[in-house]
């Protein structure tokens, strides 16, 4: 029997749990208008800058892998990141399609 998508990425940040990496879960928790993920799609993120899966693609991406380091090194348990394209940012992640997501990123442990 083949593998769901969420039990290949849950495999994964367990072995990267058992070699001591940190590793922080993004989840898709909101989103409006154009999306290129849907509500409850998923990534993992370890300290070194791995990651598997997806919540959404291209700059937008490298951002959430940007605020899971960040949120390793401040030894944070959780954060929400929304995009929106009334943010300022929202040319430089790739939201001028007019789309919004939210994600919400949190430490796991083994």
């Amino acid at each position: 029997m083949k593998k769901s998508f969420d039990e290949t990425i849950f495999e994964e940040a367990n072995s990267w749990l058992k070699s001591n990496q940190k590793v922080i879960l993004a989840t898709v928790i909101q989103t409006w208008g154009s999306s290129p993920r849907q509500i409850g799609s998923r990534m993992i993120v370890n300290e070194k800058g791995d990651f598997s899966g997806s919540v959404s693609g291209g700059c937008v991406e490298s951002n959430v892998i940007k605020e899971c380091l960040e949120l390793i090194k401040n030894n944070n348990p959780f954060k929400k990141i929304e995009f929106k394209v009334s943010n300022e940012n929202a040319w430089d992640v790739g939201l001028s399609c007019g789309g919004e997501i939210i994600i919400y990123i949190e430490q796991i442990n083994s």
